[in-house]
């Protein structure tokens, strides 16, 4: 049940982060709340391609949540088992660098998403 629980909160937290990224993408003047805020304002032409790239691993990973954790995918069963891992290490760079980062606003806000993603990814982990 913790695992259900954790894979679709860990779902919904991406779900937040892809539309961020989508709205930077396409242009919300929201770069000083990413990347250490080195871009403030809107993105450059490259970083809104990086957002894009960002969303489709982001989608990525959470298939990973959801077939671990048995709601998608059941034939990734054992791949899901080994690239959980990869998402709990993910997780963790994640929150790392949330917690480093030189703007306030993504210490704020980014850092307490990222330790909920470590949380609820090392459950559906173990699980």
């Amino acid at each position: 049940m913790f695992v259900l629980i954790s894979a679709v909160i860990f779902c919904g937290l991406i779900g937040i982060i892809i539309l961020f990224q989508f709205s930077l993408a396409a242009g919300m003047p929201w770069g000083s709340y990413s990347m250490g805020g080195k871009f403030p304002g809107k993105y450059p032409p490259a970083m809104r391609i990086a957002a894009l790239i960002q969303v489709i691993i982001l989608i990525f990973i959470a298939s990973i949540i959801l077939s671990k954790s048995g709601l998608i995918f059941p034939a990734w069963s054992s791949f899901a088992k080994s690239a959980i891992w990869f998402v709990v290490a993910y997780s963790v760079i994640a929150t790392f660098l949330n917690l480093i980062t030189k703007s306030v606003w993504e210490r704020r806000i980014w850092a307490p998403v990222s330790l909920l993603l470590l949380i609820t990814s090392m459950t559906v982990a173990i699980g």
